[in-house]
């Protein structure tokens, strides 16, 4: 009895020890516009990566330990000596990041769309600083990963580019295509061969094949891809090969990820699945990275392309995403231990967090194609206090804006700020940015004498349409946005918290993804602004709240 006793005792401690080591998965694992995962699996630590198209500082570098916190340490384009965007918009820039390591060095390769095409550069730390960027002119087309064969100890580049001698079948008919790859000098070498022309089955005229990677296991080169295009026919496929030149294979039962064909009147839907990239878990169980949107309604959404996660499975030596359901879910749980991240800020499910300006700005911290370090200044006193610039969001420079992605459909921020308008054309305050023509700007500023809140919603004409305003007397006041899945709803005070409406249930689909177009989310953004004119005038901020919570978490 006695030694019975002791079993039970032995298994009751080891069920809760495992229990101890199970932990729950909240998708998006990053939530907002995240898109374009890329992960590398360096020892015990993981480092992730994504697009940041036309924002600086670009490609944030992310750590976890568990897949499930995830802290940012740095950004890969960090200085405006690598790169800048000035002049372009802000969908553009930096396409699809790919991370890989090998022999101590960290290697990113990206595309910069509209200048310097496709590049590489390198960190011994992958928290920064990273080299200017080495072009490669030989590849071209777009999503560039490296592909290491330790083995060999040889190296591949591997991308999206045209059809066969620029000649598509279709529209959308593009290939994937390899070169060898000098790693110590950072430059292609010899002939650059088609792993894939089409897709999977060219037959039935696949499109945009594209975001590929290769991995090896069980003896296999795995080359896997996204295709269908980035919105809801977007999905992931897989081929393989027993040589890294090829032929490669499409697996019979393709694609491996995907979210089309699903009910479209389904609760709370994922959509718009792909641009996945693999990796091996801490308890040995792989997972894959990936992009995928949260619409409100039909395919609107605002938070632009997120970061997912689910499990793989391999059957029959294939990877398959998320085997157990087609839907993607928004919780699962895992035997894995939780490590939680010091100082980082919250990434998924629902969180709320406040920015304090004093010593030196968050690296989540967005600017518009550069930083100008003489347009700001941190203070304990003041904050963060922006000067006027002349320059607007609707034009395609460098305005006094710094912003911070909205990172859930119900989401509230606030700013304290000071502001003393000496003019009309004289702005400051919140806006909620989609792109160039696409924001609401609520704003203190001038009329005569007066000092007013007002709220001004963007036109396709650069200039901007009044919506509200209202007197107020005093420099101080706080500024509230609030998103409702397709409504915003825009508040002030002047005495402490207590706010009062501005304007309420202004139309949020037009700032979506669907009727702006092009690949980014929603930003909100302290901004200030002369309006063209020359300035010496400066807003000043204290701080910035941030608060989400979606209604699929309640």
């Amino acid at each position: 009895m006695r030694y019975f006793s002791f079993i039970l005792i032995f298994i009751g401690f080891f069920d809760c020890n495992i229990q101890a080591q199970t932990i729950t998965f909240t998708n998006p694992i990053l939530k907002g516009f995240y898109p374009d995962p890329s992960i590398v699996r360096v020892g015990t630590d993981y480092y992730l990566i994504n697009s940041t198209f036309s924002y600086f500082p670009g490609i944030p570098v992310m750590h976890s330990k568990d897949l499930k916190n995830w802290k940012q340490i740095g950004n890969v384009i960090d200085r405006p000596s690598q790169l800048d965007f000035m002049g372009e918009r802000m969908t553009r820039g930096l396409f699809a990041p790919a991370i890989s390591f090998y022999k101590g060095v960290y290697y990113v390769t990206c595309t910069d769309i509209d200048n310097d095409g496709n590049f590489v550069v390198t960190a011994t730390n992958p928290a920064g600083p990273w080299s200017d960027p080495v072009k490669i002119p030989q590849v071209h087309g777009i999503d560039p990963s490296l592909y290491f064969d330790s083995a060999t100890d040889k190296a591949y580049i591997i991308y999206n580019s045209d059809a066969p001698e620029n000649k598509p079948l279709y529209s959308g008919h593009r290939t994937i295509r390899m070169y060898a790859f000098d790693y110590k000098n950072l430059k292609v070498t010899g002939e650059e061969k088609i792993l894939v022309n089409g897709g999977v089955d060219i037959s039935t005229k696949p499109v945009w094949i594209e975001g590929p990677h290769i991995i090896q296991k069980f003896g296999w080169y795995y080359l896997y891809a996204a295709e269908g295009g980035t919105s809801v026919n977007h999905s992931q496929v897989v081929l393989r090969s027993k040589d890294v030149w090829g032929p490669y294979v499409p697996y019979e039962k393709n694609p491996i990820l995907t979210q089309r064909n699903l009910p479209e009147d389904r609760p709370n839907p994922i959509t718009s699945a792909g641009h996945a990239d693999l990796v091996e878990g801490p308890n040995g169980q792989w997972y894959a990275v990936f992009l995928a949107v949260r619409p409100y309604e039909g395919d609107y959404y605002n938070t632009g392309r997120e970061t997912f996660l689910a499990p793989v499975e391999w059957k029959d030596e294939w990877p398959i995403i998320n085997p157990n359901d087609k839907l993607i879910p928004y919780t699962f749980t895992e035997k894995i231990k939780e490590v939680k991240q010091k100082g980082a800020l919250p990434q998924s499910g629902n969180f709320d967090y406040t920015l304090i300006f004093d010593k030196m700005l968050d690296p989540s911290l967005l600017f518009l194609r550069t930083k100008d370090e003489t347009s700001f200044s941190l203070s304990k006193q003041k904050g963060l206090t922006l000067k006027l610039k002349p320059e607007t969001i609707m034009e395609m420079g460098n305005p006094s804006f710094i912003g911070k992605r909205q990172q859930h459909l119900y989401s509230m921020t606030d700013v304290s700020m000071t502001f003393d308008p000496k003019s009309e054309n004289e702005k400051a305050g919140l806006v909620i940015f989609q792109d160039e023509k696409h924001f609401y700007y609520l704003c203190q500023s001038k009329v005569g004498t007066q000092n007013m809140i007002q709220l001004f919603k963007s036109t396709e004409t650069s200039t901007m349409e009044l919506l509200a305003q209202t007197p107020i007397t005093s420099k101080s006041v706080k500024l509230r946005i609030q998103s409702e899945g397709d409504k915003y709803s825009f508040y002030y005070s002047t005495k402490g918290n207590k706010f009062s409406v501005l304007k309420s249930e202004v139309d949020g689909k037009f700032l979506s993804t669907k009727t702006a177009g092009g690949f980014i989310g929603c930003i909100y953004g302290m901004y200030a602004t002369s309006s063209g004119q020359p300035s010496e005038n400066t807003a000043s901020f204290k701080f910035l709240r941030y608060a989400g919570n979606d209604a699929i978490y309640k």
